[in-house]
């Protein structure tokens, strides 16, 4: 049996963390940034993790992400 590939677009989306949890970005950070005030950016600037819910779709999918 062939061995489980990664899905491709999910590597740059996601960041596992070393304890196992999966980190996410936030949309609405790559242009028109001039239009938005500081306070906004830097709220989008975090990295918050997934949740669970959201963590058990991914999981075969990011299965090869270390």
């Amino acid at each position: 049996m062939p061995k489980m590939k990664t899905h491709s677009s999910l590597k740059d989306r996601f960041k596992v963390t070393g304890t196992g949890k999966v980190k996410r970005y936030k949309a609405y950070k790559n242009h028109l940034l001039s239009g938005k005030s500081a306070r906004q950016k830097r709220g989008l600037s975090t990295q918050p993790l997934m949740h669970e819910g959201d963590y058990a779709r991914l999981k075969q999918q990011l299965k090869n992400i270390k």
